[in-house]
Order: structure tokens, then sequence, then C-alpha cells
């Protein structure tokens, strides 16, 4: 089977990269696993969703439904169930796949997208010392078990982790008659959105124990109780300070990876921030024709700048398809300082430098106001103040090529500006 660009997951980013990547004279084919389009979405039915891409507020399938109709009106060819065994690159990329229907074939592609979303640490990953009994699981899945398959996990929940889809699931146990004990971060600062912070946790007088841990769980068979304990700042439990809850299921909230593990046959750049691809402006990785975008690229706060970015990949995609000759690369990293955490793209193609990019950042501490600069050959190009900024909350600046002098690498500094 042949097709000019394969795209790898049916979620919010595949649909975009997809839809964008369409056109007259490039033929697309998606991927997809699960047996329908619309990835994590399907299982989110809380709103929030849509406000930028559809300025609305849309409950998750309302947003995926969006796309899949028009990705359906559009006709673009899609394998549903069917799973990627692996990916070679020749002259052109070769993807391995399988499905019931044809068991185990080929795809040759001279593009791939990879829109594989991302996935959830569990307690193996974090190592919480007690016993092994049921109860305990990521915040994801007790999320599916409850708005797919209409399964309660628990009567009595405590969640450890702060993150967006723990915070959010606080809210849906509550309402569906739960007692929720309280959340638990290891950190001094949620790693959650602060909306989420305040309609799911403070609406609903939750708990919120900032710099505690997990140190204890018990329980035969089934979970029958959680200790926590505040730490120090070398994360280190502070003694005396343990709280025990009776509950029945421990949540997990502790992190989102970007879902690559499967194509790491290809050996593309790897980012030890990002776990993911390196990427330059186009999201393209170091192999020439393979694309990442969406959560396979860093986890998005939200599914819309997951669509808008899948979109520029998919764009990005199509002209590389239509353009097989294109300029010598000068490829040079983004440097960073202060307190700027991970930023995305990594490097930047000076060879190719025709149109404005953005940078998306996030910071290392949690600050009121900060000083963004630009900075590129020891002169400032570009200083923009921000308010609020967080680590749980990336940020992006727009960056025009007109300000930039030569091929310097760039470096993102971020300042605290203390009153």
């Amino acid at each position: 089977m042949k097709t000019d660009i394969c795209v790898i997951g049916g979620g919010a980013g595949g649909l975009a990269a997809a839809l964008s990547s369409n056109d007259d004279g490039v033929s697309v084919l998606l991927v997809e696993r699960e047996g329908h389009l619309g990835g994590i979405l399907n299982q989110c039915i809380h709103n929030g969703f849509g406000l930028e891409v559809f300025k609305e507020e849309l409950t998750g399938p309302e947003y995926a439904e969006r796309f899949i109709k028009e990705f359906e009106a559009k006709k673009i060819p899609h394998l549903l169930n069917t799973t990627v065994i692996d990916i070679r690159k020749t002259k052109d990329f070769l993807i391995d796949v399988s499905n019931e229907a044809n068991g185990l074939f080929t795809i040759e592609a001279k593009a791939v997208i990879l829109a594989t979303g991302c996935y959830e640490r569990t307690r193996g990953g974090i190592s919480i010392p007690g016993d092994r009994p049921r109860g305990v699981m990521p915040a994801g899945s007790a999320q599916r078990y409850l708005n797919i398959d209409g399964h309660l996990v628990g009567k009595n929940i405590f969640i450890l982790g702060s993150g967006d889809i723990g915070l959010i699931m606080a809210r849906r146990m509550t309402l569906e008659g739960a007692h929720v004990h309280g959340v638990a971060e290891i950190m001094p600062y949620s790693n959650g959105l602060t909306r989420n912070i305040v309609q799911c946790l403070h609406d609903f007088d939750i708990p919120l124990y900032l710099s505690h841990t997990v140190t204890d769980i018990k329980g035969k068979d089934i979970l029958e109780s959680v200790t926590i304990q505040e730490v120090d700042s070398e994360f280190h439990p502070i003694g005396g300070t343990e709280k025990t809850f009776e509950v029945d299921a421990l949540l997990l909230s502790v992190g989102l990876l970007p879902d690559v593990h499967m194509f790491e046959s290809i050996p593309f750049e790897k980012s030890q921030e990002t776990k993911s691809a390196v990427v330059n402006q186009f999201c393209e990785t170091s192999i020439e024709g393979l694309f990442v975008c969406g959560n396979a690229l860093h986890v998005h706060d939200l599914v819309d700048w997951v669509t808008k970015e899948s979109q520029k990949a998919g764009h990005f995609a199509k002209q590389f398809v239509k353009n097989p000759v294109r300029g010598k690369s000068n490829l040079k990293p983004v440097e960073t300082g202060g307190f700027v955490r991970v930023v995305v793209p990594q490097k930047i193609d000076f060879g190719q430098m025709e149109n404005p990019f953005e940078l998306s950042f996030r910071v290392s501490k949690k600050m009121e106001e900060g000083i963004l600069r630009i900075e590129q050959n020891g002169k400032t190009v570009r200083e923009k103040r921000y308010k609020h900024l967080a680590p749980a909350e990336m940020e992006s600046i727009r960056i025009d090529p007109s300000f930039l002098s030569g091929d310097h690498p760039i470096r993102l500094i971020v300042e605290e500006v203390v009153k």
C-alpha cells in the first residue's frame, strides 16, 4: 500500500494533521489503533474545549465530532483497529502495520506524521512504597471506566498529583457521589491549570496538599488506606507530618509522557526535557520527512493548541511532498537561560527562514511577573512581559525573521520581576 503522507494517530492531532495535509495532489492515509476516531477526547465529557479554535465551549466528544465530520466528508482514507509495529526509512518510509482484516502488511510513504498522543505515568514509574492492592490506577483509566464503561472505581478517593486529569477527576468523582478526601502534590505548586484548581477543587471544597506525597499504601487485596506526608525541599518525607485516609481508590495524576516509544527503531534525535523528538520550526525531526505534533511532541495544556500545531505539521508535510528539492539546511539550536525549563522547537533552520514562527516554553518556577528576552549574538532582539508565569502552563512567543540578524543561535531567557 502506497501513500504520500501517512498520519499515525486518529485523535485531535492526527485528524487536524490529516485535514491540513489533504490536497488534490497529495494522498493521505491515517492509521488509528482504536476502533473509532477522536482519541482521548471521547472520554473527556467535561467542557472547556474549543474556545480558541471554534470560539465556543464544547465537550471533548463535541470537539472531536467537528473534525470527524469534516474528515469523513473529505473521504480521507483511514485504517481503524490497525496497530503500527515498526517504521523503517530507506528512500521512503516503510511502516509495518497489523490488523485483523489484513494481517501484517506494509505502508510505503514519502512523509510520516506522528500524532500518537501521550500516556500517563503509572505507579511503577514513581515507586510508591506499600502494599499492591487493587484500586491504585492512573486517573485517565478511572476516567475511561466511568465515562465510557459506566463503572465507578471507588466511593472514597484520594488523588496523588495535581495534573489536569486528576483535578478533573476529583470533580467528576464528587459529582458521581464519591468522597474525594484530597489531592497531594509533591511540588510546592500545582501542576494543573489555574482554572482547574478553582473549578475542580476550590468550588467543591476538596483539599490540596502541596509539598506532600503518598508514603504508604495499605490493603491485602483491595485498597484500604493511604498515608501522605509533607516533604522538604529535597522531597524527603518529614517525620511527624503523616496523615492517613481510609480509601478504596487512589488515582494517579503524576505526569504525561509523549507516546513515541514504538518508534525508537528510527534514530531521530531525542530531547531529555520533552522525552520526544527534537524538531525544527516545521515540526520536522532530524529524519527528513518525519514530523511530530500534538502531545506526541510535547504535552499541551489545551487541545486547541494541539490542533493548531498539528495543522502546521500537516501543512509542512504537504509542502515537503510537493517540493522535495529544498534549500541547504542550516540548523542552529535554541539556547535557554534564566528560568526557562523547556522550549519547542529546539532547533531553527536558518536555511528555510522565510516566515514567522512560534517558540513555546515553560518556566521552572512560579512567578507573578517575568520578562522574556530573545537574544541573538549577545543582543536583545525581542522582549515581552508576562503575568502569572507557572511551570504547569505553556507560554509562547512569535518570532519574525526580520528581527533576527544572520544565523547566530537564538537564546531564550526568562527573568523574574521582583517588586
